[in-house]
């Protein structure tokens, strides 16, 4: 969790946010995003980089399910197998943001930020996510993480930040975060 909390003001996600820039600029990459619980914080925390146009694309903001539908194509067969909130959702998201435009990869966060609307299956705090590439590459995680609504949030904003790296740097495990 230290990893986190240090990285949780705007600033420090601004810092982040700009690394996750240089390095999709190395690999030559445009980034999409697509997000449900941060309604579009990862998207303003990136646009917040002066230069981002050279590496973000765009980001859909998908709050509901019939959003998630019409918007990014996610199939009603995995919203109701699944729902909303499941790392098959996210893969979704992930891939019909990078369908619907020029980025080559992708990013997508779904989740439960509360306070309310968590279960016994699916409780406040657990985020899914997954990262994808248009080629194919992948990697999908769920995180439980404890706090009020904005500190899940901004957890999930940098969790979601630190997985482009991630993926970027192939084979190398996400970071540890509580």
């Amino acid at each position: 969790m230290g990893k986190i909390i240090n990285a949780l003001n705007d600033q420090r996600l601004q810092q982040f946010a700009k690394q996750v820039g240089l390095t999709l600029v190395d690999h030559g990459l445009m980034l999409v995003s697509a997000e449900s619980c941060t309604g579009g914080w990862l998207g303003q925390i990136i646009t917040s980089v002066a230069g981002s146009s050279a590496w973000y694309e765009q980001g859909f903001i998908t709050y509901t399910d019939m959003a998630k539908q019409e918007t990014l194509g996610i199939s009603s067969g995995t919203l109701e197998q699944y729902g909303a909130v499941s790392e098959q959702t996210a893969l979704e998201m992930a891939r019909g943001a990078i369908s619907r435009s020029h980025a080559q990869m992708g990013v997508a966060v779904t989740g439960i930020a509360g306070p309310d609307g968590g279960s016994v299956k699916k409780p406040v705090g657990m985020v899914c996510f997954s990262w994808a590439l248009k080629d194919g590459h992948m990697r999908n995680e769920t995180r439980y993480f404890t706090g009020n609504r904005e500190m899940i949030r901004r957890q999930t904003v940098v969790v979601a930040l630190q997985g482009v790296i991630a993926l970027l740097h192939s084979g190398q495990p996400l970071p540890a975060a509580g």
